[in-house]
């Protein structure tokens, strides 16, 4: 095996991750930081431009947080973003920030654009040592059974590597997907997105994201553009002359066209320079399946959405930071047998399980949403158009109802995905009632730890696994992956102990060593010596 660098050995890499959007840039974060060793290939010689995700949500910024990011991508986001909704002559100003969600450090919408995450994501990649390795194309994997060979094509030549894993996070078009043989079940829209960056006259970016309701689809406005002021994404009936390269950015959309859109928006703004602009054929889509034996599949390249409720960039992410620590564990825990607990095949099988059920339910939910938001039909037109504009009146109200509110935002950003059937969430004996289920997301809260109070995910806020004991429980060992907490404020014996990505695998009411060893040893975080008082 020769690397693209001259005659060197290529190092060894445990964990080869094809693509390097914000999925394959934040699987590589997890990956390492839960011991693999991480290998970046990227298609295109540069970054991908320009950003067509635009939202971050909160969910998605508690994930990132142990692997060191979310400072940073908070300093470039807008966390207060306000948004005037232009319904027919009514406007209803919503605020998008503090939202009543008591449980989390974000209670926000964050607007970000997708390439500000990514040069993020890349600088904290290179602070530890790797590079995305851009201008390399994966030609093809196959698994052998004992590991996957992976042919690559660079500047430097052609070169065969062999790892125990490959991630495809290279998009719908996914070279890793059809190398693994997995099928795809998805159905084109009949209408298209309209994305543009551009400068407008009497519009000052101040005035905060602007959204239009029409009978043809909603039209936004964003001070976002990235080559002018504004990024303006809108929504309208496709001819189908973009051809079937779904959700990339296609031909260019004529200025007439887009100053017509904007007229029948009701915008009232004309183009004072058209920067760029490209129409984007949509459809919605699930893999068969997230894996084949050691070939996986995460982001666009596992489920494709509508951009309704802002669900791609953010569900990729979460897809990596679910796989990303259980390659890493899987391959620390290569020597161990199922003679200590560990089944590798538990562990792995374990995404596919839990991320695939929650893709389903987001195709559900932003299929609705789209529908609402961009279908040409006589009925959501009408609302769109008729309805909406006289019920404008009650927004308002119902936008003062705050939990109402929250709870709408809690769905969207996916605090409330659980992993309840998953093999990893174990309930110990006897149960602890009163805490959160195995499989559930820990939610944020003011606890005791060592003589200090503080917030609970900012204590958490680093790789590995979290043993959350009460104030009474009997005292555990850490480990390598392993951290133990003692909860002050928290009366009890019992622990719960929290995943790597925030969710809940195991919790007991008391002392339980044999099943709390059982289920470190079933993720691949066993101590060296069994778990007990």
């Amino acid at each position: 095996m020769v690397a693209p660098h001259g005659g060197n050995v290529t190092p060894a890499v445990d964990v080869l991750v094809v693509g390097a959007g914000t999925t394959g840039l934040s699987l590589a974060l997890q990956a390492r930081a839960h011991g693999a060793r991480v290998r970046v290939v990227e298609r295109r010689p540069g970054p991908f431009r320009p950003s067509r995700a635009l939202i971050l949500h909160s969910r998605t910024l508690e994930v990132l947080r142990p692997l060191g990011v979310t400072d940073a991508l908070l300093e470039l986001a807008d966390t207060a973003p306000r948004v005037h909704v232009r319904l027919g002559s009514r406007v209803v100003d919503a605020g998008l920030a503090d939202l009543a969600l008591p449980d989390t450090a974000f209670p926000h919408l964050s607007l970000l654009r997708q390439t500000d995450v990514e040069t993020v994501l890349t600088r904290a990649l290179a602070d530890r040592g790797m590079t995305v390795e851009r201008g390399t194309e994966l030609l093809g994997a196959r698994d052998d059974g004992d590991g996957v060979r992976a042919v690559l094509r660079s500047r430097h030549g052609v070169e065969e590597i062999r790892c125990p894993f490959v991630v495809g996070c290279d998009g719908p078009a996914s070279a890793v997907r059809s190398c693994a043989g997995i099928g795809w079940h998805g159905r084109p829209y009949a209408e298209e997105v309209v994305l543009a960056d551009l400068d407008l006259g009497g519009t000052p970016p101040e005035a905060g994201a602007e959204v239009f309701a029409g009978r043809q689809g909603l039209l936004f406005l964003f001070p976002l553009g990235e080559q002018a002021t504004w990024r303006l994404l809108a929504t309208r009936a496709s001819d189908g002359g973009a051809g079937q390269c779904f959700g990339r950015p296609g031909p260019a959309v004529p200025r007439a066209e887009l100053q017509q859109l904007m007229d029948d928006s009701g915008a009232g703004a004309r183009i004072a320079r058209l920067a760029w602009s490209a129409r984007v054929p949509l459809q919605c889509g699930l893999a068969r399946r997230f894996r084949r034996g050691r070939l996986f599949l995460a982001g666009d390249a596992a489920h494709t959405y509508s951009p309704a409720t802002g669900q791609g960039m953010n569900a990729g992410i979460q897809d990596a930071v679910n796989l990303g620590w259980k390659l890493g564990f899987a391959t620390n825990g290569a020597g161990r047998g199922p003679a200590e607990g560990f089944d590798a095949e538990v562990l792995l099988g374990s995404y596919e399980s839990e991320r695939r059920a929650a893709a389903r339910g987001r195709l559900v939910l932003t299929h609705a949403a789209f529908w609402a938001e961009a279908s040409t039909g006589r009925f959501p037109a009408w609302l769109r158009a008729v309805a909406a504009p006289r019920a404008a009146p009650a927004f308002p109200v119902l936008l003062g109802r705050r939990r109402l509110v929250a709870e709408a935002v809690r769905v969207v950003s996916q605090l409330r995905v659980n992993y309840r059937r998953s093999p990893l969430s174990v309930e110990g004996t006897p149960p602890l009632r009163g805490a959160p289920r195995p499989g559930d997301r820990l939610p944020d809260a003011t606890v005791g730890v060592a003589g200090a109070a503080g917030r609970l995910h900012a204590v958490l806020a680093r790789p590995g696994v979290h043993l959350l004991l009460q104030r009474d429980a009997a005292p555990l060992p850490s480990g390598p992956w392993v951290t133990v907490l003692r909860l002050s404020n928290s009366p009890g014996r019992g622990l719960v102990a929290v995943r790597p990505d925030g969710h809940v695998g195991f919790r007991c009411a008391a002392a339980d060593p044999v099943g709390l060893t059982g289920w470190l040893a079933l993720i691949g975080a066993a101590p060296s010596a069994p778990v007990g008082p």
